[in-house]
């Protein structure tokens, strides 16, 4: 049985960024799990038409390998793809990557201070275990009656059928997420007729989008520090943008821009209505389009300001009653957020997954390790979600702080490391008594920010710089700790 000091699950930015900083921090016994036959994980598996980024792409990129060439200020997937796949193999990753590799079941072992593994390639051991997949792996689809029998084609945003030709095709849109409001203006000019299912209006303001060419673009790529001083003035902004979130008075100030911004794109009152939310901005993740309001008015599109209630035969029969036939059905409903697949796949000693642990709300103790499971870090985990920062930051912030406990244990020589459950609640209920005043539980929606049983378990309550601070100091007193008794368990530093 082969063993490894950490194993990593997922390839994608969170994967490759902790395989750097192993590799940086002098470990290098490690592998990464992929189940898939490429890296890049979401920058991969989203291929729809007009897939972007939505934060600005010098903020985009890790910290220690900065893209200087970005062709737009939003990149596009192609273009994240390439890079993320760039840096994997300037610090080379690929060599460890086990493609088409699944974790199936991942158990701590108390005699051996190890995680088995049990994998679609066999089963392997390892002294740490990162849960890299991420939140946005596993699409959601609704459980809608007849959806198994519709003749047409049906396909979730992340999972796209490029062979499928649009062109005069009816077409039914289920969401009006993040997702669709990229795609929507992307297949409306090529389909016969367009039915969009909005449960909720969402806030869509003008996106600043516009190609990086020239003058400026050669700045960025070869005058010293142009590309830095792009960055922080893009995080100053974006943490500016944050102060909102933690006082929703000056997001009810800003969506006065999202009000004037559909008046502008829509001229029909009554279509102007159904697309006018009742919540305060923010609430729900924040979507910018300079397209979608435009796509939305034209002739041949229909929205249906309600749920898919079931399809009979080729028709969608929606909750207020209105039936429309169609030849396709695209889902933009997002992803299993915090139900992550990945929690029902990892076991403490005593056989209980995560999601026994968590029972529907997700925990940890700074949002990346969890009481119950030694040697286990999740990234982008749960409480740490914000509407204002690059998910870049977060991942930098957390592999941080799981280098300071990977290596403090070499140096101790500890083989078990787990927070204690105290120090996990009392974090837990700092950020729940936090979240109380900022908009996402205060404006007025329901967004996946919550769990099944309508907790906020996504977002984290105070600003960046604060979430930086607080992972840049490992607290040992936090944690229980433990060295093997027996010596062929320990893994000894390198020489």
């Amino acid at each position: 049985m082969r063993h490894h000091e950490v194993v990593i699950v997922g390839a994608g930015i969170s994967g490759i960024g902790s395989a750097v900083e192993l590799r940086r921090h002098g470990i290098d016994d490690f592998v990464l799990l992929e189940k898939g036959d490429a890296v890049a994980g979401t920058w991969r598996d989203n291929t729809y038409p007009g897939c972007a980024c939505d934060v600005p792409s010098a903020l985009y990129s890790y910290s220690f390998a900065p893209n200087r060439d970005w062709s737009r200020v939003f990149a596009g997937q192609g273009e994240i793809r390439r890079y993320i796949e760039r840096v994997a193999g300037e610090h080379r990753i690929f060599p460890r990557v086990r493609f088409g590799t699944e974790m199936h079941r991942a158990q701590w072992d108390e005699q051996t201070h190890r995680w088995i593994i049990e994998t679609s390639a066999g089963v392997i051991t390892a002294g740490a275990l990162i849960a890299a997949a991420g939140p946005w792996n596993e699409p959601l689809v609704p459980d809608i009656p007849g959806l198994d029998t519709f003749p047409g084609e049906v396909f979730h945003s992340s999972r796209w059928n490029h062979r499928y030709d649009l062109r005069g095709k009816r077409v039914a849109v289920v969401g009006t997420g993040a997702s669709a409001v990229q795609f929507i203006p992307e297949i409306q000019p090529k389909v016969e007729a367009l039915h969009v299912y909005q449960r909720t209006a969402q806030w869509v303001l003008p996106k600043p989008d516009y190609a990086l060419r020239g003058f400026l673009r050669t700045v960025l790529q070869r005058v010293p520090g142009a590309h830095d001083a792009l960055r922080r003035v893009e995080y100053g902004i974006m943490e500016a943008l944050g102060l909102g979130f933690r006082n929703p008075w000056i997001m009810k100030a800003i969506q006065q821009l999202g009000k004037a911004w559909l008046r502008l794109q829509v001229r029909d009152p009554r279509l102007r209505e159904t697309l006018t939310p009742r919540y305060t901005l923010g609430c729900k993740r924040l979507l910018f389009s300079n397209k979608y309001y435009r796509a939305l008015a034209r002739p041949g599109v229909e929205v249906h300001p309600t749920a898919v209630a079931s399809v009979r035969g080729n028709v969608v029969v929606a909750a207020d009653g209105t039936e429309t036939a169609v030849d396709a059905i695209i889902f933009g409903t997002g992803f299993h957020i915090l139900d992550m697949p990945v929690a029902s796949r990892i076991f403490d000693a005593q056989g209980r997954s995560l999601d026994d642990h968590w029972k529907g709300s997700p925990q940890a103790y700074l949002g990346t390790t969890v009481a119950g499971f030694p040697n286990a870090f999740v990234l982008l985990g749960p409480s740490l979600g914000t509407g204002h920062t690059s998910a870049f930051t977060i991942l930098e912030a957390q592999l941080g702080y799981v280098l300071q406990v990977l290596t403090r244990a070499r140096e101790e020589g500890w083989t078990r490391i787990e927070p204690r459950r105290a120090a996990q609640d009392s974090f837990n209920t700092r950020v729940q008594k936090a979240l109380a005043g900022t908009v996402y539980n205060s404006g007025g929606c329901q967004s996946y920010f919550f769990d099944v049983n309508g907790r906020n378990s996504f977002n984290w309550p105070w600003s960046t710089r604060r979430m930086l601070k607080e992972l840049a100091a490992f607290d040992d007193t936090a944690f229980d700790v433990a060295s093997a008794s027996r010596a062929d368990v320990i893994t000894a530093p390198p020489s």
